[in-house]
C-alpha cells in the first residue's frame, strides 16, 4: 500500500500525451505535446511540473521541482505556526469556598483568559448541599463580577445533576 503524496506530478510521472506549458519566466506557450515539454524543461536543466492536472489539458510549467518543494513545505510550516489552538481549561469550585481560596481561583481564571484559553467554570455540590443551589449562583455572580471585562460568558451559568457549570471565552 503507497503512500499518496500531495506534492504534483513532475516529468514523466505525467501521464497526459498534450499539455498546456508555462515557461519557466511565466509565459503561456500553449498547447503541446508531452515529450516536446519534457524536451523544452531538460534543455533549460529544470524540470517539468504539473501545476493543475485535473483540466484537459493539464497545465505544466517549467520549474526547479527542488526548490517548488522546499518553497511548498515552508508555506505549510508557516501557516501551522500561524494558528492559534485554543485549550479549554477547568476551575473546579465548592460552595463552601473560602475567600482566600476563591481570589486564587479567580486569578487563575485570568491567567488562563489572558493566555486566550477558554475557561470552564464548575460547581460541585455534594450530598445535602444542592438544596442550597442559590449560595452556588452567588458565588457564579462574583466570579462573573470580578472576571469583568477580561472574559465575554460564553455559556451562562446552568445545572447538570450535581455540578454547576458556565463557559468563559476571552474578550478579543
Amino acid at each position: 500500500m503507497s503512500k499518496k503524496s500531495n506534492l504534483p506530478r513532475a516529468n514523466r510521472d505525467i501521464k497526459a500525451s498534450m499539455v498546456r506549458l508555462v515557461s519557466e519566466n511565466g509565459d503561456m506557450v500553449g498547447v503541446v505535446s508531452f515529450e516536446e515539454a519534457l524536451k523544452k524543461a531538460q534543455a533549460t536543466n529544470l524540470d517539468l511540473v504539473a501545476i493543475s492536472p485535473n483540466v484537459d489539458p493539464p497545465v505544466c510549467k517549467i520549474l526547479d521541482f527542488g526548490k517548488f518543494k522546499y518553497e511548498s513545505k515552508k508555506r505549510v510550516q508557516d501557516s501551522k505556526k500561524k494558528q492559534k489552538t485554543i485549550s479549554l481549561k477547568e476551575v473546579k469550585f465548592r460552595p463552601n469556598i473560602g475567600q482566600s481560596d476563591f481570589e486564587v481561583k479567580v486569578k487563575n481564571i485570568l491567567r488562563f483568559l489572558s493566555h486566550g484559553d477558554k475557561v470552564k467554570v464548575s460547581l460541585w455540590f455534594r450530598g445535602r448541599e444542592i438544596t442550597h443551589n442559590e449560595v452556588g449562583r452567588e458565588l457564579f455572580e462574583k466570579i462573573i463580577e470580578r472576571i469583568g471585562e477580561e472574559g465575554k460568558l460564553e455559556l451562562a451559568p446552568k445545572m447538570e445533576g450535581k455540578q454547576m457549570m458556565m463557559i468563559f471565552v476571552p474578550n478579543k
